[in-house]
């Protein structure tokens, strides 16, 4: 029954009142089986035991009278929702007594008093008769409501508190130490043009392969390193839809151990209708001609073979830039509204050769970051001599027999028609051949790139920090590190980055 009283119900009540009303005597025993259990037993010899036992381990209601009688002083009233609310003031004295709830007389005892004891809620052991065991129904309702210990519902075993708990989060102090996230710019304020392309070059529909696109973006690795080559356009020339006026080429000449990758990057000149044909011609021409020499090039390299190196590509790159001139005579141009700076690189695919090879005219950079230093390495103009590169695999020297063949590549020596080459002079030649150490990312870059690393020192530290991880950053990674603006300088940028293993 509910302990919180309520206003009178009328004749529903009468029924408590005649039952405990203090006028009526105990009377006993009944002289029939009248009991709870003995209507259980009743209904289950009807349905058939296995039923009723069932149902009970199932943990099914059974059939109960309307309300049960109140149960001994302390004990706990059922949880279950009372069937009816009894007031306060229909309560008999004993049923209100300050042990605690609804319970019966203390001094009553019996069976009656016994078999009308309510049920017990969970936590509290369930009645006895007067032989210590436990009714019929009181068995059942024990089996489908005995509690589960507290230990074992909300306190796993130390093994099983393990198996089901969740993965522990990683804090700042777990995790590796990683790059910055990319950013736009860098220095001491944001560029004046747009991060994003604004306006496409004109098209025309009669020479549609003239187009140039805005970003070309390449990657591969071989040997002991991993290259990196993206060539994008400058945020001016995006502003004002020009075409990109830099070029870049990416190849790989020859199998297996015996091949050889280029990268080659040219600039147009300056404000010149056709800078970005001229560009792409000087790379073309610098193409074919280390392709048709590939296997001697990749030889020279590997015996480390400088003065011979340095003599034959020099030649070639003379030659391919000797043929810019002469299309600008056929154009009926100025030589040097048809001119480009061609810079190149070599890597042969042999894992245990680390020489690489660079070579080229014009400006731009070339820039090797060891150890968390960035180290400009371009070669001047003087620097025409030195002894063989040794080490990580090239051999100590040229053969005693002088081999001598990248001097000139199998090409025949006759004058050309394009030598000698026609005013203005041309560019000094530049070569460097150099040895990378494991943990080296080696930067040939345009002058786009070139100027801003050499004058923003902000530049060099963020491009320190995202190549110096354990691995080369993605195509997407490089792409958004070499777009990193700085104020003040807005010209296209080519850049071919090695990361050595």
């Amino acid at each position: 029954m509910s302990q919180q009283g309520g206003s009178p119900t009328g004749h529903e009540d009468d029924w408590w009142g005649q039952l405990y009303d203090d006028s009526t005597e105990d009377t006993g025993p009944a002289p029939a089986p009248d009991t709870v259990d003995d209507r259980f037993a009743s209904v289950a010899g009807a349905v058939g035991a296995d039923a009723g036992a069932e149902a009970a381990d199932e943990g099914f209601a059974q059939p109960r009278v309307p309300r049960d009688p109140p149960g001994p002083p302390g004990g706990r009233t059922s949880t279950e929702t009372p069937v009816t609310t009894v007031p306060a003031s229909r309560m008999p004295p004993e049923a209100t007594s300050p042990g605690g709830g609804a319970d019966a007389d203390p001094a009553r005892d019996g069976s009656a008093a016994a078999e009308h004891r309510p049920r017990h809620a969970a936590g509290t052991p369930p009645p006895q008769v007067a032989d210590g065991t436990l009714p019929h129904t009181a068995r059942h309702r024990a089996a489908a409501e005995k509690p589960v210990p507290q230990q074992a519902a909300s306190s796993p075993t130390p093994s099983a508190a393990a198996d089901a708990a969740p993965a522990r989060t990683a804090t700042h102090l777990d995790l590796p130490t990683l790059p910055p996230a990319s950013v736009d710019y860098v220095g001491s304020g944001p560029p004046t043009y747009d991060s994003e392309p604004t306006a496409l070059p004109p098209a025309d529909p009669d020479d549609l392969d003239d187009l140039v696109a805005d970003t070309v973006l390449d990657g591969a690795r071989y040997g002991a390193c991993t290259l990196r080559a993206v060539s994008v356009r400058g945020d001016s020339a995006r502003y004002r839809g020009e075409p990109r006026r830099d070029s870049l080429l990416t190849a790989r000449f020859g199998t297996g151990e015996h091949a050889l990758v280029l990268v080659a990057m040219a600039t147009g000149a300056r404000a010149t209708p056709g800078a970005h044909r001229a560009a792409a011609e000087a790379c073309h021409w610098i193409g074919r001609a280390v392709g048709r020499s590939h296997a001697r090039l990749a030889e020279d390299i590997r015996a480390a073979r400088r003065g011979d190196l340095k003599s034959g590509l020099h030649r070639l790159t003379d030659r391919s830039l000797g043929k810019l001139r002469a299309s600008a005579a056929e154009q009926g141009i100025e030589p040097e509204e048809y001119a480009a700076t061609l810079r190149c690189l070599l890597l042969p695919a042999d894992p245990d050769c680390r020489t690489r090879v660079f070579f080229g005219v014009g400006a731009g950079g070339l820039f090797r970051l060891r150890d968390g230093d960035w180290q400009d390495i371009e070669p001047r103009v003087s620097d025409v001599t030195g002894e063989p590169v040794v080490g990580f695999g090239s051999l100590p020297a040229e053969t005693p027999e002088g081999d001598r063949l990248t001097m000139d590549l199998g090409i025949p020596t006759p004058p050309s028609p394009y030598e000698p080459a026609p005013e203005p002079p041309r560019e000094p030649f530049r070569f460097r051949a150099s040895v990378a150490h494991p943990g080296d990312t080696l930067l040939m870059c345009s002058d786009g790139l070139a100027e801003p690393l050499r004058g923003e020192p902000d530049l060099c530290r963020y491009l320190t920090t995202r190549w110096s991880g354990p691995t080369p950053p993605g195509l997407a990674a490089f792409l958004a590190d070499t777009q990193v603006r700085v104020k003040g300088y807005a010209d296209d940028r080519t850049a071919a980055a090695v990361w050595e293993a």
